[in-house]
């Protein structure tokens, strides 16, 4: 198990100024050598030669002990396959020139699940012939806890926060990322129902707990490749497309029913206060036949979906 060693390597201008300082010796000597080659005897004249290479020899190895680092990137230094720390600060530096520099982004990123990736692509020469690309996110097709195939996709914003563990412990950790992002919103959307009515967490109706779930669901994955979940959020949620049409028939009863409700209570609560206003009042005295027929009459009115025509009754009820 692999753990973030931070390192401060010196800084680079130091390095630079003393490493451009021997190759101008380098080259001094090596002209000095060759333009005084009769006056100076074969030995000498060897010496000076082989000084001149391996001052340059050694300045050049040198020259790639040197890094610059962006905000928010950082560097994984290894020494013949050995992890011997990461840099994370940013700034000009130089470190044993034998290191081999691995480039991580400590940036947040963000990506949609159901996006595929393409890969880089080079030619025979090495040179970039296409770009890696991404497109984007598909819903991905699952069963909800009641059996309903539903269409649901999510936008996960994350950072790398241990830059050994994502270089150490997983091959690939974008990928990882991915893939495990992936499962985790399968495996939420399977536990709980699209839609509910018994006020218990349901994919539609309880956005900010699906959410939380889903986050701590990919941050438990992800835990051993050094990676925090910032934020995870579903951005696609449907019934699949063969179940669609009658889901939204029943989805419209429902809106009715509860619709129709609230009318029905607003009718009663109005009947009771015009008998109340009536009766405390003293306007009109009703005995039960004629308050049931009012009722009767109001709720009619009141509950009906058309505009009702008055009907006046010129006659009497006995």
């Amino acid at each position: 198990m692999y753990s973030e060693k931070l390192v401060k390597p010196s800084s680079g201008w130091g390095p630079l100024i003393v490493i451009s300082a021997l190759m101008l010796v380098a080259v001094a000597l090596f002209i000095g050598t060759i333009a005084n080659e009769r006056n100076l005897p074969e030995i000498a004249m060897f010496f000076g030669i082989i000084g001149a290479i391996a001052l340059a020899v050694v300045s050049f190895i040198c020259m790639f002990g040197f890094m610059a680092i962006a905000p928010n990137q950082a560097r994984v230094l290894l020494l013949f396959g050995d992890y011997k720390g990461s840099v994370t600060a940013s700034g000009f530096f130089w470190v044993n020139p034998f290191y081999s520099k691995k480039k991580i982004s400590l940036r947040v990123r963000n990506f949609e699940t159901g996006a595929t990736t393409t890969a880089e692509k080079k030619d025979a020469a090495g040179q970039v012939v296409a770009q890696k690309s991404r497109s984007p996110g598909r819903p991905s097709k699952v069963n909800d806890r009641d059996g309903n195939p539903i269409e649901i996709s999510a936008v996960v914003v994350w950072k790398v926060v241990d830059t050994a563990e994502a270089m150490f412990e997983v091959d690939d950790y974008e990928d990882f990322v991915e893939v495990q992002s992936e499962a985790a919103l399968r495996n939420l959307a399977s536990r709980h129902p699209y839609d509910s009515e018994d006020h218990e967490i349901s994919l539609r109706g309880s956005t900010q707990e699906v959410s939380d779930q889903l986050q701590a669901d990919i941050q438990e994955r992800l835990e051993k490749a050094g990676v925090n979940v910032i934020e995870a959020r579903i951005s696609h949620l449907a019934y699949a497309s063969e179940i669609a049409a009658a889901m939204l028939q029943r989805q419209q009863a429902q809106a009715v029913v509860a619709a129709r409700t609230k009318i029905v209570e607003g009718a009663v609560g109005m009947v009771e206060m015009a008998l109340d206003h009536l009766a405390k009042d003293n306007i009109v005295e009703l005995d039960e036949e004629r308050r049931a027929a009012m009722v009767s009459n109001l709720l009619v009115v009141l509950c009906s979906d058309r505009h009702t025509q008055p009907v006046v009754n010129t006659g009497s009820l006995y």
